[in-house]
């Protein structure tokens, strides 16, 4: 068990799991059958639960977020789509992991798509709001999700969660929790982007950001560790820590074929475990969470039981 700043993931060796099976905000479905399936995914024999129990943790789940889902098929021409509901679903999982932290337990949300990214950073850095702190943000992603609805080109809210907490966007999303911004973009860092829409990098360089955005190209040219190192520097101004968001399409598709936006020429197996052993070695994170596996476009559940390993690496899991 690694601990060296303080904080490692459940300073009291306490976790709590709570699942987010949340899908309509991706133009794909399945989405919202990850949590359960990461669940129930046997790893080497044992589940997810039993693999964290190993690492030294108390392990309590908390199930599934209660979600609104809508009654009806959104115009092509809706913008956000499905905005009411997701609203009331940011109600409810802002309930659950307000819950848990207030336990003295470190977070693992299991997605669902990146839309609850908005909801679930909203509730974590509001609670340490509330307590004058503030805490930072590391996002793994092929995808810059900095869309608004006036430059997204489908309606498709998992393309906008990062614009929301950076204060940009439709009103609603912006002030969940009653403030904005929820994200200081001084304490953000992005790692693994390979497909931006062109109003994401407008917004982005008009924003002073391209620091924050380590991409493929970079982890090409300069490797895995040197980026994620400068990631965690980034993050690790905020006094208070950060949060880890993972979205499985960072990995490349030969690797993390269950997910609904693949893109070709991501990380390997080893370079994203390589980054959450960093993280985890370094200490100081707040939360954790993976999201957008997709387990009816899986592979002999190749990404589901992939996500189960990738949270064993944040919570400190390492090969000797």
């Amino acid at each position: 068990m690694l601990l060296e700043n303080g904080d490692y993931p459940g300073k009291n060796k306490a976790v709590g799991i709570i699942g987010v099976p949340l899908g309509y905000g991706a133009g794909t479905q399945g989405s919202e059958l990850g949590a359960t399936a990461i669940r129930v995914a046997k790893i080497r024999g044992a589940s997810l639960v039993e693999h964290i129990s190993e690492l030294g943790y108390e392990v309590k789940d908390y199930g599934d977020v209660e979600i609104i889902k809508p009654n009806y098929v959104a115009e092509r021409n809706e913008n956000p789509k499905y905005l009411k509901e997701m609203l009331a679903s940011y109600e409810n999982i802002a309930k659950g992991i307000k819950q848990i932290l207030k336990n003295n337990e470190f977070p693992v949300i299991l997605g669902g798509d990146h839309s609850i990214a908005a909801g679930t950073f909203s509730a974590i850095t509001s609670f340490f709001h509330e307590q004058k702190k503030e805490i930072g943000l590391i996002w793994m992603d092929a995808h810059a999700d900095i869309n608004t609805h006036e430059t997204s080109p489908t309606g498709n809210l998992h393309g906008m969660p990062l614009a929301a907490l950076l204060g940009y966007g439709e009103p609603s999303l912006v002030n969940l929790e009653g403030f904005a911004p929820k994200l200081n973009r001084k304490l953000f860092a992005h790692i693994g982007a390979r497909d931006l829409d062109a109003g994401e990098k407008r917004r982005i360089r008009e924003l002073g950001m391209c620091e924050n955005f380590f991409t493929m190209s970079d982890i090409d040219r300069r490797g895995m560790l040197a980026c994620i190192e400068d990631a965690i520097k980034i993050a690790s101004r905020a006094a208070d820590g950060y949060s880890v968001t993972f979205d499985v399409d960072m990995i490349d598709p030969r690797f993390a074929p269950g997910s609904g936006t693949l893109v070709r020429g991501g990380t390997t197996y080893r370079e994203a475990h390589l980054a959450l052993e960093a993280i985890a070695e370094n200490g100081g994170m707040r939360s954790f969470e993976v999201v957008e596996v997709n387990p009816m476009l899986d592979q002999n559940n190749i990404t589901v039981e992939l996500a189960g390993e990738l949270i064993l690496s944040a919570l400190g899991k390492t090969i000797l």
